[in-house]
């Protein structure tokens, strides 16, 4: 069982400037703020996009360089479809193990492909030596609400309630459109979606 605290990000980054960082948005209507990691992925980010359009929702995909590469197709479906993009790196790195250096390149070689201000650092990890380098050019967003999609050890149940359980208005939920999410994404998605849809929340991408 996964403690509704875990789901939030870590204390720590209530420090940082929200000009350079953010978990949350402050709003005063009901507006959730969907994304996407790891995508545009076959099959995956396509349904993705069929279960956003059934209710209307727009969201943010935090897409890794290297995918849209493959995918192109797909990460033109996403824009046409009015969602947002973000940087996600091109390798999908994780930046406790990368270099300041290699990692920067790596996230502005994602740049040259996924056009967007707003960058995600797999797995939530970087370095401070990562973030002064790319808060010039970034705003890094993490996250209100971790829904454990990518965890094959939470049931899609336990996904949908930590899901509905932690979101509030202005809240940045992540969910992930790659192949292991799909048990839980598929369940929890259309759920979450009609859940907040009928109490009057309207579904928006970070700008």
């Amino acid at each position: 069982m996964i403690h509704s605290r875990a789901t939030g990000t870590p204390w720590i980054f209530r420090f940082f400037n929200p000009e350079h960082l953010i978990t949350s948005v402050p709003v005063k209507e009901k507006v959730i703020y969907l994304t996407f990691d790891d995508g545009p992925v076959p099959g995956v980010t396509p349904e993705v996009l069929r279960i956003l359009r059934e209710f209307g929702a727009r969201a943010t995909f935090f897409m890794v360089g290297d995918n849209v590469r493959k995918h192109p197709e797909i990460h033109g479906a996403v824009m046409d479809e009015g969602h947002a993009a973000g940087n996600h790196t091109f390798h999908h790195l994780n930046g406790w193990k990368t270099s300041p250096g290699a990692y920067a390149d790596d996230v502005m070689k994602c740049a040259e492909r996924v056009e967007t201000r707003l960058f995600r650092p797999p797995y939530g990890r970087f370095t401070p030596s990562q973030y002064m380098i790319l808060k010039k050019k970034f705003r890094f967003v993490l996250w209100s609400v971790l829904t454990y999609d990518f965890r094959s050890t939470v049931t899609p149940e336990e996904c949908l309630s930590l899901s509905l359980r932690n979101t509030r208005p202005g809240s940045i939920v992540v969910f992930h459109d790659n192949l292991k999410a799909t048990d839980r994404l598929y369940h929890a998605l259309p759920r979450f979606l009609a859940h907040f849809s009928s109490l009057g929340y309207r579904f928006e991408p970070l700008s």
